[in-house]
Order: C-alpha cells, then structure tokens, then sequence
C-alpha cells in the first residue's frame, strides 16, 4: 500500500487524489501486492475515483456559472467543457 493511504480522501486536493490513484493502478498492474493488500489499495482506489469525478463535477458546475453570468445585456447560457 502507498503511505499516502492513511490520508483522508474528503480533504483531498483533486490533483492529489490523482497522483495517489495513479500510483494505486501502477502497482495493481505490476501484480506483485500481496492479494489483500490488492483488495484494499482496489477499495481505496475506487473511493478516490468518485472523490475525483465529484471534484470534476464539481469543477463544471462552477465554470458552467461563469460562462452563464458573462456580461449583463448577454442572455444566461452554459456551455459544455471542452478539454481539448
């Protein structure tokens, strides 16, 4: 398991959440964690993808915001995010 597993995952930053989930799937993937050790770092893991999507979500609620108050004589709209 990461040292980074003891942190609470409430008050994580998305971009740490992220990097420990990324860390997570590198040492799943290299297959040598012993099998309960797998299942944690999986549970831990899938806990730090919904913190990461709700913090995207998150995100496009508040851009959305923004795009809809642009200018005072320009009606409200949203628009989708585009990362590209």
């Amino acid at each position: 398991m990461t040292e980074n597993a003891q942190n609470p995952i409430a008050s994580m930053s998305f971009e740490a959440a992220l990097a420990e989930l990324e860390t997570i799937v590198r040492d799943l993937e290299r297959g040598d964690i012993p099998l309960e050790d797998s299942i944690e770092a999986y549970a831990r893991g899938t806990a730090l993808r919904k913190h990461c999507q709700e913090r995207l979500n998150a995100a496009e609620e508040r851009v959305e915001k923004i795009v809809a108050g642009t200018g005072e004589n320009t009606p409200a709209r949203t628009e989708p995010f585009d990362p590209a």
